[in-house]
């Protein structure tokens, strides 16, 4: 199911918007284009598609980057790197140990896991095709990249790294902008997750521009270990979750983890090339109703605050992207944003809706050796930067973002 603004409802999202909280409230909720000397519109033009591209393309130099390998560990410390060459210095890391051995994943559609998760990935309807992920290593015909993929995981410690725009009125309160940078199937994970990585480290790089100011902080990490069941998002939450709002030291006007205001999850942004066909191929071209979608959990304490959430991303699409539109669905599932479902307001922005979609086979390349950088066009990648456009107006309006003339 997929909510679009039309007359008959416009009235019910404006009663919604009118009761967001304060922050929230900041969207414009029925005048969507930006007026004239906008700034935020100015920090949505500095997103380029070269650029968004060519991160996707540095991410894939560590092969499918799965957890617990030297090449999730390289490709995290490049990941610092890049975040610390773009000004956002204050780079840290959360520490954590994942031990349990992994298990392939069933096919079918996504099934939301771990404590908490609400069940609703939605009701699959029309053609289908088989999806699941790809254990052996011969199907990817690539020998360099067969041999770069061939180290297993290993159980132990375990790093993501985040970075944080601090805000200048309000640095206690802030909105933590999220994508995970592991993968797995034996191929590049240049979808799941390299674009969603690649949009975040974007986001990061505009914000962190020393003419932007914001007056809530903004949090971008990049999550280990989604691949085998959002452990590092979990981790985070049991680590930070109690720390929300806490002076550190006391009087020093520093707040370690300011307090949680909304969660914005990005992962697969890039190929929505329509339903399976009755045989099961799904086509080569980007489908021309091809949206962004955002996807908020309706069956949540946080349900109501997150679809509002939802909507503010969907008017910031409305105002700043420029070639993609938007829907919003309340079937988040499965991904990054589950373990803050029923603690913030969370979302997750992607390609295509998870349980009723992605479950369904819409995209042939996730979790398999055909998920490289190779594989996507242009107009795949022009849909992630849509998303970046979406994502960044939504959280510039929502963070109170400007700029020093």
């Amino acid at each position: 199911m997929r909510f679009h603004i039309i007359p008959a409802c416009l009235a019910g999202a404006l009663i919604v918007a009118a009761s967001l909280p304060a922050t929230l409230a900041q969207t414009p909720p029925a005048q969507s284009s930006p007026p004239p000397g906008d700034p935020i519109a100015i920090l949505v033009g500095r997103l380029d598609l070269e650029r968004y591209k060519a991160t996707i393309k540095g991410l894939t130099r560590f092969g499918d980057r799965r957890q617990g390998t030297d090449r999730n560990r390289s490709a995290i410390d490049w990941i610092e790197t890049q975040l610390k060459s773009y000004g956002c210095s204050n780079t840290e890391r959360l520490h954590y140990s994942y031990s349990p051995a992994e298990k392939p994943q069933p096919s079918g559609p996504p099934k939301a896991t771990g404590p908490g998760a609400a069940v609703g990935g939605g009701r699959i309807r029309g053609n289908t095709a088989p999806t699941g992920v790809n254990m052996d290593p011969m199907r990817q015909p690539d020998e360099k990249l067969r041999a770069l993929n061939m180290q297993p995981s290993t159980p132990g410690a375990r790093e993501e790294v985040y970075c944080t725009k601090i805000g200048t009125t309000h640095p206690e309160e802030m909105y933590i902008v999220g994508a995970h940078m592991d993968g797995h199937g034996w191929g590049e994970a240049a979808n799941d997750d390299g674009s969603g990585t690649a949009l975040v480290m974007e986001l990061a790089r505009v914000f962190s521009l020393p003419d932007v100011k914001t007056e809530r902080s903004i949090r971008f990490i990049l999550w280990n270990n989604e691949e085998t069941g959002l452990n590092g998002a979990y981790a985070y939450v049991a680590q930070r979750a109690a720390l929300q709002g806490i002076e550190s030291p006391p009087g020093s006007g520093k707040y370690p983890e300011p307090r949680w205001l909304g969660m914005i999850q990005h992962d697969m942004m890039m190929f929505d090339h329509g339903m399976p066909r009755a045989d099961g191929t799904v086509s080569k071209d980007q489908r021309p109703e091809a949206d962004v979608n955002i996807e908020f959990q309706s069956q949540t304490k946080q349900a109501e605050g997150s679809q509002k959430l939802a909507w503010a991303l969907y008017f910031a699409n409305d105002a700043y992207a420029t070639d993609y539109p938007a829907a919003v669905g309340p079937h988040m599932t499965n991904t990054d944003s589950t373990p803050f479902m029923n603690l913030v307001p969370a979302i997750s922005v992607r390609e295509n809706e998870r349980g009723t979609e992605i479950g369904a086979g819409w995209d042939p390349h996730w979790h398999q050796p055909t998920d490289v950088y190779a594989t996507f066009s242009d107009a795949d990648f022009l849909l992630g930067l849509n998303a970046a456009q979406t994502t960044l107006g939504a959280v510039a309006r929502l963070a109170g973002a400007t700029r020093a003339e």
